[in-house]
């Protein structure tokens, strides 16, 4: 009780001047309560209220302690000066807002009109084909152009080849080219000219790719030229008309896409925080464990845009395989393209948007999918 006593009658505690009118009047305050503490005796509940009760220290003036009333708080008149300067800051604000519109409108408006001109306009055109009986005949036919298609043996044949290549080439280029940056990302001796040799069909037309394949995989090519002498009585391929023309247009199509996944998987792997990997070789993990608990973590968005990007450039194979073998290819060639392609020429055009529609929907339930396994896959990793 002393202790208190001795804090209130600091006057410099309070945040005042010693001679103040406040401060003397909390002297005598506290002087008259020391007089009734000598001549009576209080109980413990007596004391503890005049301990809350007491002086406390203060840092401020005495008028930031007061409390604030509805008739402190300022009212501004509503004068012509103040409304005139409330609506000019209105003009500014929307002037700056519609300013922004239109910057914001100036640069998204000649995208909007070329997706909209060269994009959803023709597909809106050729949904509304795929239901008439002609382009010139508007006819409604229902669904009738659709069930040409899907009951069509070319389209199921086309179909089905897509399919087979996409299913195999896809994964391939994928996890080749994972494989290759990961050993040109590990030291390997010579990688800048391993890089440049990956790179190089890049750089290279398609017609003269088509070129060296037909040098390398035709009748008298170099393929069978090195059978023939390596294998006596070996006999003569034509490796574009045999049950192996898939294998060489997938070989092709590795070739020429091995290099682009490789340099997106090297970017991947170099911005993998190395203190991470660190800290997990020291705690013991191996190349393998650190491969699938850190590294492919970091690298599923890459995996997932190198999976897209190659599943778009397994349909667009029709190039290659066109100016290698024609119209009409081996069985095994015969891709949607073609089907496409050969509809085009007969001026069959309700079944061939018809044919474009179900692949547009056949492509989105597609990449719908991968989507999904790549939210899942993130999931599971995050947990």
């Amino acid at each position: 009780m002393k202790e208190d006593n001795l804090i209130s009658d600091r006057g410099e505690v309070t945040g005042m001047r010693p001679g103040s009118e406040v401060v003397i009047a909390e002297q005598q305050k506290t002087e008259s309560a020391k007089a009734e503490n000598h001549n009576t005796t209080d109980t413990e509940e007596q004391l503890e209220a005049k301990l809350m009760d007491r002086p406390k220290p203060k840092n401020v003036t005495p008028l930031a302690n007061l409390k604030l009333t509805p008739k402190d708080i300022p009212v501004f008149e509503e004068t012509p000066e103040r409304k005139a300067k409330l609506e000019m800051r209105k003009k500014m604000h929307f002037k700056r807002k519609l300013r922004d519109w239109g910057v914001f409108t100036g640069y998204l408006t000649p995208s909007f009109v070329g997706v909209f001109v060269f994009f959803f306009l023709p597909l809106i055109l050729l949904l509304k084909t795929s239901f008439q009986k002609s382009p010139t005949n508007s006819d409604f036919v229902g669904f009738r152009n659709y069930e040409r298609v899907i009951t069509n043996d070319a389209f199921i044949a086309a179909s089905k080849n897509t399919l087979t290549f996409a299913l195999i080439s896809v994964p391939l280029a994928v996890i080749l080219a994972l494989l290759v940056a990961l050993l040109l990302n590990s030291g390997l001796p010579g990688k800048s000219l391993f890089r440049s040799f990956l790179l190089n069909p890049m750089m290279v037309p398609v017609a003269s790719v088509v070129l060296i394949w037909q040098v390398f995989f035709s009748y008298n090519g170099v393929i069978n030229g090195i059978t023939a002498q390596l294998f006596e009585g070996a006999e003569k391929i034509d490796w574009l008309k045999s049950s192996y023309s898939q294998i060489v247009i997938m070989l092709l199509f590795l070739w020429k896409n091995l290099g682009y996944n490789m340099v997106l998987f090297l970017a991947a792997l170099n911005s993998i925080p190395h203190e991470i990997l660190e800290s997990a070789q020291i705690d013991g993990a191996g190349p393998v464990k650190r491969f699938f608990k850190i590294k492919l973590h970091y690298l599923s968005p890459t995996i997932f845009f190198v999976g897209i990007m190659s599943l778009i450039n397994s349909f667009k194979i029709f190039r290659e395989v066109y100016l290698l073998t024609g119209d009409y290819p081996y069985d095994n060639l015969y891709m949607l393209q073609h089907f496409m392609n050969n509809a085009f020429t007969h001026l069959d055009y309700s079944k061939l948007s018809a044919g474009a529609i179900v692949m547009c929907v056949v492509m989105i339930i597609i990449v719908g999918g991968l989507f999904f396994a790549e939210s899942k896959f993130d999931s599971d990793v995050e947990e």
